[in-house]
Order: C-alpha cells, then sequence, then structure tokens
C-alpha cells in the first residue's frame, strides 16, 4: 500500500466506524464532503482527490467493512463524466464487489472472535474442529472476494476492464452465500439481535449481492464473452489481462 493510499485509510477508517450502519445522509453526508471524499476520482487539476481505482478500492472496502449506511460509492462514481449507463452500472458493480469483501472480513473477524469468547462443554468454541473447518472455509472465500476485487480495481488503472469486474462481482456474490451462512451458523441466535453487530453486516451482504447484477447475471456476461471469443482465445485472453503494457519505444 502507497503512503497516499494508507494515508486515505487511517482518514476514512475512524470516521467510517464512527458513522456505520447508523449514518444518514441528511446529517452525515457532510462530513464526508469536508474529507473531499465524494471527489475522490476527480483529478486534482478539476478540483478533485486525484485518486485512482485502488484508492477507490480502499474506500469502498472500509465502507463495508463498517457497514456504512451511505452509499459513498455511488456519490463518488456520481461525480465521473460517464454518459453511458452500463458503464456506470458495472464500476457500481465493481464497487459493491469491493464493499462485500470489506464486510465480509468484517463478519469474519466478528465470528472468529466469537468463537474464542464463547464456551461450550467446558472449552471455546473455536477449539472445535468442525468450527475451525467453516471458519477455515469462510476466510477462504472472503480472501478470493477481496483478491478478485483488487484485481478488478488494477484493471480499471489500466482500462475498461468489463470481464475483471463481471468476474469480481461474480465471485464476491457466490462468497456472500457461504460467508454470510458460516458467520450466522457459529454465533448461532445472537447473531440476529438488534443489540449485535453482525446483522447490520449480512444484511449489507444480502443487498450488495443482489445489486448490480446477481450471480445468473454476471455468469452470463462471463460465458457470453467466452463464447464470443472461442475456445483457442480464452487461456491467452486471460493470462494477458495482468501483463504489463509494453513499453513504449
Amino acid at each position: 500500500m502507497s503512503d497516499t493510499r494508507r494515508m486515505l485509510a487511517e482518514m476514512a477508517d475512524p470516521l467510517f466506524a464512527e458513522l456505520g450502519p447508523g449514518a444518514t445522509a441528511e446529517q452525515d453526508l457532510a462530513r464526508l464532503e469536508e474529507l473531499g471524499l465524494p471527489l475522490l476520482l476527480v483529478p486534482e487539476a478539476e478540483g478533485g482527490f486525484g485518486g485512482d481505482w485502488l484508492d477507490a478500492l480502499t474506500v469502498f472496502r472500509l465502507a463495508g467493512y463498517h457497514a456504512l449506511a451511505i452509499d459513498l460509492p455511488a456519490t463518488i462514481i456520481a461525480r465521473l463524466p460517464i454518459g453511458d449507463s452500463g458503464r456506470r452500472h458495472s464500476l457500481m458493480a465493481f464497487a459493491r464487489a469491493a464493499q462485500i469483501g470489506g464486510a465480509l472480513d468484517a463478519a469474519l473477524a466478528r465470528a472468529v472472535g466469537y468463537v474464542n469468547e464463547r464456551q461450550q462443554f467446558g472449552r471455546p468454541l473455536a477449539k472445535f474442529q468442525a468450527v475451525q473447518q467453516s471458519l477455515a472455509t469462510f476466510a477462504c472465500e472472503a480472501a478470493a472476494a477481496n483478491c478478485a476485487a483488487m484485481g478488478a480495481a488494477q484493471a480499471l488503472n489500466r482500462g475498461p476492464a468489463e470481464f475483471e469486474i463481471a468476474a469480481a462481482k461474480l465471485r464476491a456474490n457466490r462468497a456472500v452465500e457461504i460467508g454470510t451462512t458460516v458467520a450466522h451458523q457459529v454465533h448461532g441466535a445472537i447473531g440476529f439481535t438488534e443489540e449485535y453487530g453482525l446483522h447490520h453486516l449480512t444484511g449489507r451482504l444480502w443487498q450488495w449481492r443482489s445489486e448490480y447484477g446477481n450471480d445468473a447475471y454476471w455468469s452470463r456476461r462471463l460465458g457470453s464473452a467466452v463464447i464470443e471469443r472461442g475456445a483457442d482465445a480464452f487461456w491467452p485472453d486471460l493470462t494477458a489481462r495482468n501483463a504489463a503494457p509494453p513499453a513504449s519505444g
């Protein structure tokens, strides 16, 4: 992480933690405006922050981690000069994939903390092999979703990244089902209670999974792209996506 991105995270993280699921656009959006976050992707020459898509990934993930009620990604993307509604839809799908990654990390942290504290049959739940295996699966799903979102952000810094966005949103969507299931299984009934914060995260996850393209939508998009290019082009296309651009002569 670059120094600028680290400073951005250190600035946004405590504010998002304070605002959290109870934030309201009317009262709290002004605080985000004061930090310049809605102008994150606007060039400095135009009065913005001048950030790139990896900076946006950082902010979107933190918004997901804290289940921020204000739709900050939509506000940030709305400031971009995008006339094509399809392009805006894709960028919001990327934003939701990043938020899902952050929220999965937060739900996993809560689950791990809970099973280490909760005693059953004289020992912590974390000592039971079945619980360990479930949480290991959850951790793999969260890591996969976050890696896919990072790949999409890196691709966006290089160009349109439609394939990478489709793959990231689909992977994040699929991680939601496993992650939320395990999180509530290990918590039991307390995970649904108003005084415990897990339900804020899982509620957002279920919502974000369906927004800007569900599993079927992005599966069709990816499948159609692969079929159009043909089987022989699939592997060369896939391995070329993260290759560094050729040096200019």
